[in-house]
């Protein structure tokens, strides 16, 4: 049987991911009191128990009751009792963000209190367990379309867990930074397309854009330099835990030069190693909606 506890940040994600594990054919069971744990375990243990995945919900309902669901875990293993711990997290800004959309409260905010501080309450509530979890994802970035690609691959597919996930994301200066970039890089060295009359109204998703911005030596050079250094980053970064690196590839709108260097980075660093690789253009169609 495969047993799989679901847990993280309020607002992570967590029951869209129980829900595609639901559909997964997991039989999933949420809100379950924490003095019924051990039984329920026992129960799905049983010989021919029908349920060979089971998805179990913990959420944080106070202090007190989460550090004990921690110690029935601990119990379990010393037991020999084969779990695994999906964490579902989120940064701060983003987890923010979705409750003010949802207008709810945050179950560990007291009366009067700001979402920071329950949300800051709830980070140190489940250090431990985020420490102890098989699968930590970063859902800040994700669509819904991207979570369930990582939960099949997962669990269903059984394939290998990349622990970071790696976002390039191009930009236009003229339009700010992306807040949450970890790396950026600027391309403005490069010969702009926007004052080539025939290629203006065009983006870096077309060839020939493409063709000319890769045209200069100056390109290839910062390419396999920016490659180069990446391989020698990525395996570090995952040794020392990060889960989401945001790389930002500027230039002035966003549309030629970035978009083009981003498209070849993501083709460069493709199915090269066990990370999660994510491509988006935030400003491509800025002045076209404009």
């Amino acid at each position: 049987m495969r047993f799989v506890v679901v847990t993280g940040m309020s607002g992570g994600g967590k029951s869209t991911a129980r829900r595609m594990l639901e559909d997964a054919g997991f039989y999933c069971v949420d809100n379950l009191p924490v003095s019924l744990v051990e039984m329920f375990v026992d129960m799905v243990s049983l010989p021919g128990t029908e349920a060979s995945k089971v998805a179990l919900g913990l959420d944080v309902r106070s202090g007190q009751s989460f550090q004990a669901a921690q110690d029935i875990l601990d119990k379990l293993k010393e037991n020999g009792f084969v779990y695994e711990i999906l964490f579902l997290d989120a940064s701060e800004k983003v987890l923010l963000k979705r409750y003010k959309e949802s207008r709810r409260r945050h179950p560990l905010s007291l009366s009067g209190e700001r979402v920071e501080e329950g949300i800051s309450r709830e980070r140190e509530i489940l250090r431990r367990i985020r420490e102890k979890a098989d699968y930590v994802i970063d859902t800040s970035n994700l669509l819904t379309r991207e979570l369930k690609e990582e939960l099949d691959r997962i669990f269903v597919r059984n394939e290998e867990y990349n622990s970071l996930m790696i976002n390039i994301v191009s930009f236009g200066f003229k339009y700010g930074i992306p807040a949450d970039a970890d790396l950026v890089f600027d391309v403005r060295f490069l010969p702009n397309p926007f004052y080539i009359e025939e290629l203006k109204q065009h983006t870096g998703n077309e060839k020939e854009v493409q063709d000319y911005v890769m045209g200069y030596p100056e390109s290839h050079e910062f390419l396999d330099k920016l490659t180069d250094m990446l391989h020698f980053l990525i395996p570090n970064y995952i040794k020392e835990g990060k889960y989401q690196l945001v790389i930002g590839i500027g230039c002035t709108g966003g549309k030629h030069r970035s978009v083009t260097l981003a498209n070849m980075l993501y083709e460069r660093l493709k199915n090269k190693g066990s990370y999660g690789l994510k491509l988006s253009h935030r400003d491509v169609d800025v002045q076209s909606v404009r």
